[in-house]
């Protein structure tokens, strides 16, 4: 898996030359090159257990989010799991992310549930598994996209609009969630709301700090 993620390092690199071969506007260049960024640097195994060791509020987690169905020129997908360390087999999340840029600059990562989501778990180890599935088989989750915009120090922040991400776990009626994605690290805070928006789950400090895993 690290020799994958080393090659997409390489190609954010050399996608301008290989363009430059093909007959493309200048927008369909650069969003096809700010999108390949986005997923570069969202690509990866990440952990919180240096943040757990420090603060016994927070999880061991495992994140892995991995690169799929890579031909797909206008947009880029992820499929993501995370699972607590010491039960690593046994993921509590998996989505599929889709990447896509709008014309004001902004990255929309929309989010998807898998049908029979256990038949892909590890999935990045037999990564012929998503050519069994399309995106239209996918289940959105209406409202709860995050919407980024490239920052200071290559870092990518955003987070869902207002109340429009609909939940019911523990008596939520909506959830919210702020990102912020840096080369070395991404900072996730997911919060469930009731209807006189008092938080009922979630960190209440801070987001969950995911360190990136060296090779």
């Amino acid at each position: 898996m690290n020799k994958h993620y080393l090659l997409l390092y390489l190609s954010a690199t050399l996608l301008l030359a290989s363009c430059a071969n093909r007959n493309l506007s200048s927008t369909e260049i650069s969003n096809e090159i700010n999108l390949d960024l986005v997923l570069k640097t969202m690509s990866g195994e990440f952990s919180s257990e240096e943040q757990a060791k420090n603060d016994s509020l927070f999880y061991d987690i495992n994140l892995v989010m991995y690169p799929i169905w890579e031909g797909d020129k206008n947009t880029k997908w992820l499929y993501v799991e995370q699972a607590v360390t010491r039960m690593i087999d046994k993921p509590y999340r998996q989505r599929v992310y889709k990447l896509s840029e709008h014309d004001n600059g902004m990255i929309e990562s929309s989010v998807f549930e898998l049908p029979n989501p256990a038949k892909y778990i590890h999935g990045w180890n037999r990564p012929a598994i998503f050519k069994e599935i399309t995106a239209d088989s996918l289940l959105i989750r209406q409202g709860c996209a995050v919407y980024l915009k490239k920052g200071k120090d290559n870092c990518y922040t955003g987070s869902t609009k207002d109340k429009e991400c609909l939940s019911t776990l523990r008596g939520a009626t909506y959830a919210t969630s702020q990102v912020t994605i840096c080369p070395d690290q991404i900072v996730s805070w997911d919060q469930g709301w009731n209807g006189e928006d008092q938080q009922v789950w979630g960190a209440e400090t801070e987001g969950y700090v995911f360190k990136r895993k060296k090779p």
